[in-house]
């Protein structure tokens, strides 16, 4: 038996979909963890632990009222990766972020577009007054990213309990 989040947002773009998070994802999910690709984003982690840190992303939902999306093609509903809004416990700032599960998909926009699509979901539904983005060291694609939505590397920023890039977005005016 499965139990579906109920009462979260889908954000939809002319080829994405941003849905909540599925128990039939967490396989997608697991197996991008216990990958080499995960590196930039806490792993690889052993099968148990990114179990439970699917639960994590499942579980941020209902604590705290928004929480990352699973990204899939509006023709397609395979998990592509993950995109949204992140702040679990003893986080400085509101974050939002991204993951593609498989490098084939890179290269696209599909990251840009979804998430552009959660920086304005950020502004406008959430009401946030400001946010970041952590990547890690050696991310390269995703500090290009960053710059792309028009975030700016924060010297002065807290980051993390590991040493990272944080780049602040600007809300529009």
């Amino acid at each position: 038996m499965s139990v579906a989040l109920t009462g979260i947002p889908t954000l939809e773009t002319d080829r994405l979909i941003l849905r909540a998070p599925r128990t039939e994802d967490a396989e997608a999910y697991i197996q991008f963890y216990m990958s080499d690709r995960s590196q930039f984003v806490g792993g690889p982690k052993t099968r148990r632990d990114a179990w439970d840190f699917f639960g994590t992303v499942m579980g941020h939902w209902i604590m705290r009222g928004f929480g990352l999306f699973i990204l899939t093609l509006r023709n397609d509903d395979a998990p592509l990766g993950l995109v949204g809004h992140w702040f679990p416990d003893a986080r400085p700032e509101k974050e939002v972020g991204w993951m593609l599960f498989d490098a084939s998909q890179e290269g696209k926009g599909i990251a840009f577009e979804a998430a552009q699509t959660c920086v304005d979901h950020a502004w406008n539904a959430l009401k946030w007054d400001q946010m970041v983005s952590y990547i890690a060291h050696g991310n390269d694609r995703s500090c290009a990213l960053a710059e792309r939505l028009g975030a700016v590397e924060d010297p002065n920023a807290v980051d993390l309990e590991h040493p990272c890039h944080v780049y602040r977005h600007t809300r529009p005016s």
